[in-house]
């Protein structure tokens, strides 16, 4: 569905993204790690066209991206960034349709149809966030906020979503109900997601296929089990890893190794 071939991302003399491949296809969920200034964030950005490239081509179904109007892209693909900024007080059911906007009329004025407001009550239902409807944004908890910012996204009706770390800030219980509405979405409606995060333990429960990345370079590409092995988190987060099973899905379980502090007994417990 979509897919980005040996692009390349530079800002001024400083290359960000280098010849990067990368292919979504619906019904999966890719999984996107690496340390801090890898440039996950840089090529999710560059997958819906905003941000230029250096060289290297996006292609959505097919075509160049750039052969999309930003309408057509707006219906085709939906970004969850790290931190939404409201400008001014809005409802939950206001921030929602929202995400109808490139639905409307090329005039970009006019009221939300029937349709607007069936999808928007529609994903309200699907991430619980229906008694909240009329509460102002800046009124929820962190949770449900983001579950608003994932709502609105839906509300698309995208086939690609683009999420940039969107379990950031939230609890245990938080990130895992929101990337299964992810899951469900790709499972159900056949859509394709991206999925930025710096949790590996998350990435290998929910992700079909992870890119692991440093220094603006794709390290490998595959399977959860091909990805997140010692040797490669090693190298990349230079830390020792145990990678183990999880006991119950079987998924790779990553866990930092702690190294004996100087002067600890290794039989003392504290």
């Amino acid at each position: 569905m979509l897919e980005a071939r040996d692009i390349t991302i530079s800002y001024n003399d400083r290359v960000a993204v280098s010849n990067v491949t990368l292919t979504l296809n619906a019904g999966e969920i890719t999984a996107v790690i690496g340390p801090n200034g890898a440039g996950k964030s840089t090529l999710l950005r560059s997958l819906n066209g905003q941000i230029a490239r250096a060289s290297g081509a996006v292609m959505l179904d097919g075509h160049l991206i750039e052969k999309y109007s930003r309408r057509t892209i707006g219906r085709r693909i939906a970004v969850v960034a790290q931190e939404a900024e409201l400008r001014f007080p809005v409802t939950v059911l206001e921030f929602i349709l929202g995400g109808r906007f490139a639905w409307g009329p090329n005039s970009g004025w006019g009221w939300e149809t029937e349709q607007d407001l069936r999808v928007a009550e529609e994903v309200l239902a699907e991430t619980e966030l229906t008694e909240l409807s009329g509460r102002l944004m800046n009124e929820l908890s962190g949770g449900e906020r983001q579950r608003a910012v994932l709502a609105r996204a839906l509300a698309t009706e995208a086939s690609v979503l683009l999420l940039d770390e969107p379990t950031a800030n939230l609890d245990l219980s938080h990130q895992a109900t929101l990337l299964a509405l992810v899951r469900n979405r790709c499972d159900k409606r056949q859509a394709a997601a991206l999925v930025v995060t710096h949790d590996l333990n998350l990435a290998a429960q929910f992700a079909d296929r992870i890119l692991l990345m440093k220094n603006g370079e794709a390290l490998r590409s595959g399977k959860p089990a091909e990805v997140l092995t010692p040797q490669l988190l090693k190298q990349v987060f230079e830390v020792e890893v145990l990678v183990d099973a999880h006991p119950i899905t079987g998924a790779p379980r990553v866990t930092p190794i702690a190294f004996q502090r100087a002067g600890e007994n290794p039989g003392e417990t504290t």
